[in-house]
């Protein structure tokens, strides 16, 4: 049987993570029950990453590649800047819906007793996405989407994208429109990591299209 090379084991390794932190059942995730599920021992896990806190920074590296890689694909092929916002917004609600691992990697849930850099590397991760979106509704400005006197500043970065109505009326997260939106705004753009495969794929909404694009991981 053919060895498996060092590239393709730290994949595995990466997907099995994001595999148990789908179904973490209240429990950490120690590297004895990794190696476990991969039939691997923990020295063998050691020869591919230094520790359980580089292992997460590999899933933290996939989902800084991918999200960022299409939020750079949306602005560089939408000019309206409250569309651009309204799409990265989709992105990261796909993102989440079909990496529910990797989402709670993105939001700290899984981070909460991991190596501090690992949550502070997160806080970037959001601030960055917020920054994004603030761009976004700078260029809407610049374009007359918004009234000139808004204060994108001030603003929600997610305030008025939801309805297209540009009233400046926060929506309640929690209410019934807002989550229908959230339904009807999943999968238009996803990066998913596919359990089997190496390779991050993408869709589109409208005519299938489909491509692959290379898993990075630490």
């Amino acid at each position: 049987m053919a060895a498996i090379k060092s590239g393709e084991r730290k994949t595995q390794i990466l997907q099995m993570l994001a595999e148990m932190l789908e179904h973490p059942k209240g429990e950490r995730i120690t590297t004895a029950a990794l190696a476990a599920r991969l039939q691997v021992s923990e020295a063998a896990l050691y020869r591919h990453f230094a520790s359980k806190a580089q292992m997460f920074e590999g899933l933290i590296e996939f989902i800084e590649t991918s999200i960022f890689g299409l939020i750079n694909q949306i602005a560089d092929s939408e000019a309206s800047g409250i569309a651009q916002s309204r799409k990265v917004i989709s992105l990261l609600l796909s993102f989440a819906e079909r990496n529910k691992g990797l989402t709670r990697v993105l939001v700290g849930d899984a981070l909460v007793i991991e190596d501090e850099r690992l949550q502070e590397r997160m806080n970037q991760f959001v601030d960055r996405i917020e920054a994004s979106l603030r761009q976004g509704l700078r260029n809407a400005l610049s374009l007359g989407e918004l009234p000139p006197a808004d204060d994108i500043h001030a603003r929600h970065p997610a305030a008025d994208l939801g309805d297209g109505s540009g009233s400046g009326q926060r929506v309640d997260s929690g209410s019934r429109d807002h989550r229908q939106r959230r339904q009807s705004n999943a999968g238009r753009v996803v990066a998913v990591w596919p359990g089997h495969h190496r390779q991050l794929r993408v869709r589109r909404s409208g005519p299938v299209r489909e491509r692959l694009l290379p898993l990075h991981v630490a």
